[in-house]
């Protein structure tokens, strides 16, 4: 059984103004990056209404699908905040982006992929229940794994999140909710401001592991191996989740962590190790930051690479 590989070309549609950094670019080269790899190909479908509110609020999509979006087709850009907006094509991409990580679930409870990786955007995991923010319109991650629950009945879900930033919508999303366990790493201080090893979810359910600027690869490895591996298999999920960002890459322009493309392969490996352990090896990973767009095309094959060998 093959690594999945769900994608669609409408994510290469959602446009910010020129020079921003979430550009249409990062996809083509993590696409670019994963081409000779073997992987089972299947196409995004949209995220329904319904799936989306398992992860949001009926305001958030109404805006993001409704207003926002009427606004973007008419003046060409919406602006959410000072990073992020809406293009003509946005909201068609961050219904691939959420329906992705929805479909790729499906695939790994069929026996259609061994594990899989969503190479879409926008990203998602600063996407709180009722907010957009961080360059994301829609958390593709929480939105698969609430669908992961309601769909499959499966009790127990575990994200893990590597990108450089803290996902402050992830821990939002499941902060109260005792079988829903968020792990991050990140570099503190930095965007978005939230991240802090004090907040633990209401039952414990949150484990944020802040790094500090500079930090490599020895701070990176030993925090996963002392701290986040062992909670991951303690809390035994049955479904494991990874916001892969890449932006913690020393080349990165938009943080200061010093990992190579060989640490994201080596924590994915750690990770598909957990989940041959606890929960038949069911992984989905979805792509989130990284902005060097040549760290980022070696980081995400390093990762499908290593997703492939589990």
């Amino acid at each position: 059984m093959r690594a999945g590989l769900v994608t669609h070309s409408s994510c290469l549609g959602h446009k910010p103004p020129e020079g921003h950094p979430e550009s249409s670019a990062r996809l083509g080269a993590v696409l670019d990056g994963l081409r000779g790899l073997t992987l089972a190909e299947s196409e995004a479908p949209q995220a329904t209404r319904e799936q989306l509110a398992r992860a949001h609020t009926p305001d958030l999509i109404d805006t993001i699908l409704g207003g926002l979006n009427e606004l973007a087709q008419r003046a060409g850009h919406a602006r959410i905040d000072s990073d992020t907006f809406m293009s003509a094509g946005s909201a068609q991409a961050a219904q691939r982006a959420a329906g992705a990580v929805v479909a790729a679930v499906d695939g790994v409870m069929a026996g259609d992929f061994r594990n899989a990786f969503c190479a879409v955007r926008p990203p998602g995991h600063h996407a709180e229940r009722a907010c957009a923010m961080g360059f994301c319109l829609f958390n593709n991650i929480a939105v698969g794994a609430m669908h992961a629950r309601i769909e499959h009945d499966l009790k127990r879900i575990a994200v893990v999140d590597f990108d450089v930033h803290h996902g402050n919508g992830t821990q939002d999303i499941f902060f109260d909710h005792p079988e829903l366990l968020y792990v991050s790493t990140h570099q503190m201080p930095l965007y978005p401001g939230t991240g802090y090893e004090a907040e633990r979810g209401v039952a414990g359910n949150v484990l944020n592991c802040p790094l500090r600027s500079g930090s490599g690869s020895a701070e990176f490895r030993a925090v996963y191996t002392q701290t986040v591996l062992p909670a991951l298999e303690a809390f035994a999920p049955d479904f494991i989740f990874i916001s892969a960002g890449f932006d913690a890459h020393r080349a990165d322009p938009l943080a200061n962590l010093n990992l190579s493309e060989q640490d994201f392969a080596w924590v994915t490996r750690e990770i598909c190790a957990v989940a041959a352990r606890v929960c038949d090896g069911r992984v989905v990973s979805a792509l989130e930051g990284g902005y060097d767009l040549e760290a980022l095309a070696a980081s995400a094959a390093a990762h499908v690479t290593a997703l492939l060998e589990a």
